[in-house]
């Protein structure tokens, strides 16, 4: 994941390495999920699309949430449009993807808000 998420200095700082760490237990909860491949990708997706509403659209936890169901219902206003529907997830899938990004992700906003937004890292001078 490191290699596709073209992650460069992972031992110096801290933002990517949280990233990819979300990244990769994202991955592996979708893998005991066994969903399959287009159900992986289109959850790797969506994920990916929560952080960017937090990062780059600076998205309030309701309003990413809203995003969250509007992509999920798959209706429009979303960028999941862009993205084709998510209709290849039961609802019982559905139900356990918004379990899983409200205990993974909405219960911490405020530390992904920090992280994407709070005060500019301090660069690890030594792997220790």
């Amino acid at each position: 994941l490191e290699e596709f998420l073209n992650f460069t200095q992972l031992k110096t700082s801290l933002k990517k390495t949280i990233l990819l760490d979300y990244y990769t237990a994202g991955f592996l909860w979708a893998k005991e999920m066994n969903f399959s491949l287009i159900q992986l990708s289109g959850f790797m997706d969506l994920l990916n699309f929560i952080l960017e509403n937090i990062s780059d659209k600076h998205m309030t936890l309701g309003d990413n949430l809203k995003e969250l169901e509007r992509a999920m219902a798959a209706k429009g206003e979303t960028d999941s449009e862009q993205r084709g529907d998510l209709n290849f997830f039961s609802i019982e899938q559905a139900k356990a993807i918004i379990d899983y990004f409200v205990i993974s992700l909405f219960k911490h906003y405020k530390a992904y808000e920090y992280l994407f937004h709070g005060p500019r890292e301090e660069l690890v001078l030594s792997e220790e």
